[in-house]
Formats: structure tokens, C-alpha cells, sequence
């Protein structure tokens, strides 16, 4: 079991897609429906050419249990369009590295078209990072922008207020 340590934050501008160094087109999807009570989100993913399956604990904040396991992409590919409960969450993913960190940037399309979340993977909770010009709003806390949430309630349904991070 590997433990997930991460922040996230809105972005701004666009002057990040200049400092990326690689970027990967991502499908994904759920099998097991949000729900009161559940301990666990079941996803697959499509990275590229390579497929996984991923389950993580559906703890809100800084860190959650992670498993990822490789599966056959033809697999993944018939997951997603028979198993997966909502939509398919789509988004390129961009790479930028800054100092020290990674720094992962999510486009989304689709229902979600419009938001861009960066996320920055911490060695441990209390780790400091310098936050490059780019980043906006720290969203860590707010369950709607995990992946998860955006399978089920699209970014293009929030309110303004919501869209900023509020």
C-alpha cells in the first residue's frame, strides 16, 4: 500500500502550458457509485497507451491509501464503456516541473470542460512547497474537485461561486 500525499489548487492563467515538459491524454472511470457511508473509490484509467485500476480511500485532504494495479488496455477500454457509473472524466495532463516538485496540471473536457487543477505530490504532510505564479485557490479540502465528484456532479453544472474555488 503506498500513502498518497498531495495538494490541490486552482490555476491560473495559462502561462504554465509553456513550462510543461510532457503531457499525457487521460480517460477515466469509476465502478463503484459516491455514495454516504462508502470507504473507497474503484477507478480505471486510461494514461496514454497503459491502463490501471485504482482504489483509493475516500478520506478529504492532504493524504488517502492508494493501490494501483496495471490491467490489459483492452480491458480498461471495455470497463469504461460498459462498467463505468457516470460519465468518463477526460483530461490531458501536463507536467511542470518547478524547484524541487512536480508539479501535475489537469486540463478537463467534456462536462468539466473549463477547469484546471494543478496538484503538487509531498513527500510528507507538512512539507513546504513554493507555489509558483500560476497557482490560484487551494482546493486540498474541497471534495467537489476530486475526480471522483466531478464524475458525478460536472464542473460545467457549479455555480460561479463554486467555479472559484468558493
Amino acid at each position: 500500500m503506498a500513502r498518497e500525499i498531495e495538494r490541490k489548487f486552482l490555476v491560473q492563467g495559462t502561462d504554465w502550458k509553456a513550462l510543461a515538459h510532457q503531457h499525457t491524454h487521460f480517460a477515466q472511470g469509476y465502478l463503484t457509485p459516491l455514495h454516504a457511508g462508502a470507504k473507497s473509490s474503484v477507478r480505471v484509467r486510461i494514461e496514454g497507451q497503459t491502463a490501471n485500476l485504482n482504489i483509493k480511500s475516500l478520506e478529504i485532504g492532504l493524504s488517502r491509501d492508494e493501490y494501483e494495479y496495471p490491467i490489459a488496455l483492452a480491458d480498461a477500454q471495455q470497463m469504461l464503456a460498459k462498467l463505468a457509473v457516470g460519465p468518463v472524466v477526460e483530461k490531458v495532463r501536463y507536467f511542470v516541473r518547478d524547484g524541487t516538485h512536480l508539479w501535475e496540471i489537469d486540463e478537463f473536457f467534456g462536462d468539466n470542460q473549463g477547469l484546471v487543477v494543478a496538484e503538487v505530490e509531498l513527500a510528507h504532510e507538512h512539507e513546504a512547497v513554493r507555489l509558483p505564479d500560476w497557482v490560484g485557490n487551494e482546493v486540498t479540502h474541497q471534495a467537489r474537485y476530486y475526480n471522483i465528484s466531478l464524475s458525478e456532479y460536472p464542473f460545467q453544472s457549479w455555480s460561479e461561486a463554486e467555479k472559484l474555488g468558493h
